[in-house]
């Protein structure tokens, strides 16, 4: 029972937390999905009248709240859509989208409440958008999102069967011949059905950020790693542009680190990695990213100058100096230091490749200068 309280817990801790970079970054492309989907959607819902006409199924009131829905819903998908083919990711996009495929499905039940209310609440080819856009939310990649529009559904079709209830003055008017009769159980039930399709969802979502969390970060250290990077750095790129602040690119190498596995071990070396990160974390500042690339290579990207991230550097490898790593008690301290070099955008390259570059050249100069010094520009 511990272990499933556990797991349960994780898996609510999970969902209520913003997801990461790489997964926001994938949700975006999932939102332009999803934006197709509608589009498509919406234009298929033009056969649902032609389908009850020929079916002789047609019925003026809800033909007539059907057409308006699919005349709306044509109307706004090309809007969302449009919204969505930007280029730079808009993080209100998917709540305000989620919000309105939901609120849509119960404006189209709430006009064929108005004339026949059983037909507006055991319309099952309406209420099945719900699951739709509940659904659809796995394609975003973001638990709370899946929470919030599963929770907005519910709360909306509770409220709708309330007002309903509340309005009717006989029990007629809750019976149809094409519809059934209304009951508070079938009401229950479909409250339960969207439940369980939003834990459902849910838990997809949670699988796909676990499995996301686990190609884009180190499993040695924690940071992200250079899968993530590629796919962040854009980003903050664009963040920098519209802001008109500074971004630079510190490629950090620790010296003469091979030593460390050669001498003391693999398992000894991977503890020093791990040291050699907490004390680089213990220098960033709101607004930094770690990124381990590989062996003994770091990213540090700080939104700052060339000037001020060379003196925050400095002053980390400095701090790197003077915290040697101890492998066990009684054993004899490892000096730790770093060389570094410095890439700013837009001055020394507009992309990540090229700033790497650039960044690498002057870390090669730190190298050979010396090693344990910081390297801005070219002598």
């Amino acid at each position: 029972m511990n272990i499933i309280g556990t797991g349960l817990r994780e898996f609510w801790h999970q969902l209520r937390s913003p997801p990461d970079a790489l997964m926001l970054e994938l949700g975006a492309g999932g939102e332009l999905l999803v934006a197709q989907l509608r589009a498509g959607l919406s234009l298929a819902l033009l056969l649902l009248p032609l389908v009850n006409l020929v079916t002789g199924e047609f019925t003026p009131t809800e033909g007539v709240a059907g057409m308006l829905g699919v005349i709306a819903a044509i109307a706004l998908s090309q809007v969302w859509l449009a919204l969505a083919r930007q280029s730079r990711r808009l993080r209100w996009l998917p709540w305000a989208t989620s919000c309105y495929d939901i609120s849509l499905t119960s404006l189209v039940l709430a006009l064929l409440a108005l004339s026949s209310p059983a037909t507006g609440l055991n319309s099952m080819v309406v209420w099945a958008f719900y699951l739709i856009a509940i659904t659809m939310t796995a394609l975003r990649n973001d638990g709370r999102l899946t929470l919030f529009t599963g929770g907005l559904a519910m709360l909306q079709y509770t409220v709708m069967a309330i007002v309903v209830f509340s309005m009717v003055h006989s029990p007629e008017q809750l019976v149809s011949l094409e519809y059934g009769t209304v009951r508070v159980s079938n009401i229950l039930q479909r409250l339960l059905l969207l439940g369980i399709m939003t834990t459902i969802t849910a838990a997809v979502t949670y699988r796909m950020q676990r499995l996301v969390e686990l190609s884009g970060n180190d499993g040695l250290t924690g940071l992200p790693n250079r899968t993530l990077l590629i796919h962040r750095f854009p980003g903050l790129v664009d963040d920098a542009r519209d802001t008109g602040s500074s971004l630079s690119l510190c490629l950090i190498d620790l010296d003469y680190f091979r030593r460390i596995n050669d001498e003391a071990g693999h398992v000894i070396g991977d503890r020093a990695l791990r040291h050699a990160t907490t004390v680089l974390r213990s220098g960033l500042e709101a607004g930094d990213w770690l990124v381990r690339l590989g062996g003994e290579e770091f990213v540090l990207v700080m939104a700052l100058p060339t000037g001020r991230s060379w003196e925050r550097l400095e002053s980390l490898r400095r701090t790197m100096a003077t915290q040697p790593f101890i492998p066990d008690v009684g054993d004899d301290p490892i000096r730790l230091t770093f060389s570094a070099g410095i890439a700013s955008w837009p001055q020394d390259g507009v992309d990540l490749s090229q700033l790497l570059r650039r960044a690498d050249l002057r870390l090669r100069q730190a190298k050979l200068e010396g090693r344990n010094r910081v390297v801005a520009r070219e002598s």
